[in-house]
């Protein structure tokens, strides 16, 4: 009896392993320049959410205290809200985080590449966000003078507003789909 030979191994050549790695590469330098936009928009989407959560918290805590509590940029100069922000109690009534206030939360800068600029009905410098102990959005020195405005963040051609109007509600919108809705600022050059 003579017995069959085995069954040939399924096995690929180099030649079609080569042609396999080749497609691969192919598909991923397809892929990752839209990874890389996908990256972005998350890190944008990621810091207008964090940006619009303190704007919640800070108005959630002047109704909750009682108290007239700021939203401000933490760079020292209080000018630029994307190395950050900090709530308080502005006990000094000076619109910056000092000895004599008191600390609610602080947010480190957002991610490399977004900018985020501010226009509000009053610019007076430095920049901040204020409620009352109604909730509604104030001067730093008056809890019945309204003040209202945009925050932008921008990324590339991405851009999205957080829009506080006169009563201090705070509203996310995209220009790009929002169109009318979501007018603001334009990126500064």
């Amino acid at each position: 009896m003579t017995r069959a030979a085995p069954p040939p191994a399924n096995a690929f050549s180099l030649v079609e392993l080569m042609a396999v790695l080749l497609i691969a590469a192919i598909a991923l330098a397809v892929a990752v320049p839209d990874l890389r936009a996908m990256i972005r928009l998350y890190q944008l989407n990621a810091a207008v959410n964090d940006l619009s959560g303190a704007i919640g918290l800070t108005r959630a805590q002047a109704m909750a205290r009682g108290q007239r509590v700021v939203l401000a940029p933490l760079e020292p100069a209080g000018t630029d809200w994307s190395l950050g922000w900090v709530a308080f109690v502005d006990h000094d009534g000076d619109r910056r985080p000092g000895a004599s206030d008191e600390l609610i939360a602080t947010h480190g800068p957002v991610g490399k590449g977004i900018v985020v600029s501010a226009v509000f009905s009053s610019q007076k410098l430095p920049d901040y966000l204020a409620y009352n102990s109604a909730g509604r959005s104030c001067t730093a020195t008056s809890s019945a003078a309204a003040r209202w405005g945009t925050l932008s963040l921008f990324q590339g051609e991405q851009t999205r507003r957080i829009k506080i109007n006169m009563l201090g509600r705070a509203r996310v919108c995209d220009p790009a789909r929002d169109g009318a809705n979501c007018e603001g600022e334009e990126e500064e050059s």
